[in-house]
């Protein structure tokens, strides 16, 4: 079993949310549901895996709030 983290947005022009794994070359997708980007994501991320343990090209660390006056 392996365990990515995906960062999720919602685009402003079509509702879609829009998911990727960050550092994992193609591993992205999108979904008019959350539960359907999750579906989306699960599926793409099988068919990468499916030519072999990817190298990861960076590592999720977080998120910062960054205040600008």
């Amino acid at each position: 079993m392996h365990t990515y983290t995906a960062v999720v947005e919602r685009c402003p022009e079509t509702g879609f949310y829009v998911g990727y794994v960050p550092g994992f070359p193609g591993a992205h997708s999108q979904g008019e549901t959350l539960e359907e980007l999750s579906e989306n994501l699960k599926e793409v991320i099988a068919m990468l895996l499916d030519d072999g343990e990817p190298v990861m090209e960076a590592e999720y660390i977080g998120t910062q709030t960054i205040v600008v006056t």
